[in-house]
């Protein structure tokens, strides 16, 4: 199932996405609620009873009345929270070779994760930028989850029945204001807290079976076989594969869930695939070839992300109209 939040007449609902086609759930059984967060908070009871009419509805018997004048919104437009993982080994190898260090040998004892701000959630559609978000500005290319139930202290061997759908994410990133502020080991913020892209929809556990496959080695958790592409101005930029997360959504869920409540509705990122950003493939291409032409995202760019299951995120980039920095407010010592 792909559950679908879209707005028409300023009112968000909640939809099943079908062949095309958008139908209102609450419309077909009164007793599923008209928005994500609602539908979230009434766990497996809601998710089977949606399950069902989406099954009546592709089979005929219920003929639902599709939305026709709609703006899709994100999926979960306004997330209990969001937590960004770091679960590529690839990505973080090829970012630190980059820098010339070392891996990090703590990254394959524990997964990690950073809260971003959830209210910058967005969806498919426009993403404006400040000014200073354009000094190197950048796409991360990611697969995200929902959580559907409460929870603490999970054992990663049962935080799968926790995931209530994933999702594309695009962690929008301004490298600039980012490597500033971590230079004080504090940090990503400002880098990180304008603009986070999830979406289309948010496909449910269920349709994603044909493509488990195991873990890595000495991991517990599903996985699945899932290619993951961006295309910038429809030239592809970044491809890989979900397969190739070394630590598992669970084991994140675990870390995530020890010692406090998980909730549904909090949104958690995978981190970026390998080769998943310009941030990795400027580093990577100039350390190969130090002529190597680097690139950013600017203003009328369209970036559009795809996984395997789950849809295409497309995104316009914008920029506000101002001359508003905070990089020029820096006070530097005379």
């Amino acid at each position: 199932m792909k559950l679908v939040s879209y707005k028409t007449e300023d009112r968000v609902h909640l939809g099943v996405f079908i062949n095309g086609h958008i139908y209102n759930l609450n419309s077909c059984d009164k007793l599923l609620p008209d928005t994500m967060s609602e539908f979230l908070q009434g766990g497996e009871v809601l998710m089977e009873r949606a399950k069902k009419v989406d099954v009546q509805i592709k089979d005929g018997t219920i003929v639902a009345k599709e939305e026709i004048f709609y703006e899709i919104m994100a999926p979960v437009p306004n997330p209990t929270s969001c937590r960004d993982g770091y679960a590529f080994r690839q990505h973080v190898a090829a970012a630190r070779r980059n820098r010339k260090v070392d891996m990090i040998p703590q990254f394959d004892e524990y997964p990690i994760f950073y809260f971003t701000n959830h209210n910058a959630i967005q969806g498919t559609g426009e993403i404006e930028c400040m000014p200073d978000h354009f000094e190197k500005l950048d796409f991360e290319l990611e697969l995200a989850i929902v959580i559907g139930r409460k929870g603490r202290n999970i054992k990663a061997a049962e935080a799968d029945q926790y995931i209530a759908g994933y999702m594309v994410m695009n962690d929008m990133s301004a490298r600039t204001l980012q490597m500033e502020e971590m230079l004080l080991n504090l940090g990503p913020a400002k880098g990180k807290d304008f603009s986070t892209v999830i979406g289309p929809w948010l496909v449910t556990p269920d349709e994603l079976e044909q493509y488990k496959v195991a873990p890595k080695d000495g991991h517990t958790g599903n996985a699945y076989d899932l290619k993951m592409t961006c295309h910038v101005n429809g030239i592809e930029v970044s491809r890989g594969n979900a397969s190739d997360m070394d630590w598992t959504f669970a084991e994140i869920i675990e870390r995530c869930a020890y010692g406090v409540d998980i909730l549904p509705g909090d949104v958690i990122g995978s981190g970026t695939v390998g080769t998943g950003c310009f941030l990795e493939l400027n580093g990577t291409g100039l350390l190969n070839d130090p002529n190597y032409k680097t690139q950013w995202l600017q203003p009328g760019d369209v970036v559009e992300m795809e996984i395997t299951g789950l849809g295409a995120l497309v995104n316009t980039i914008t920029k506000t109209d101002t001359d508003f920095s905070i990089l020029g407010l820096k006070k530097l010592k005379g």
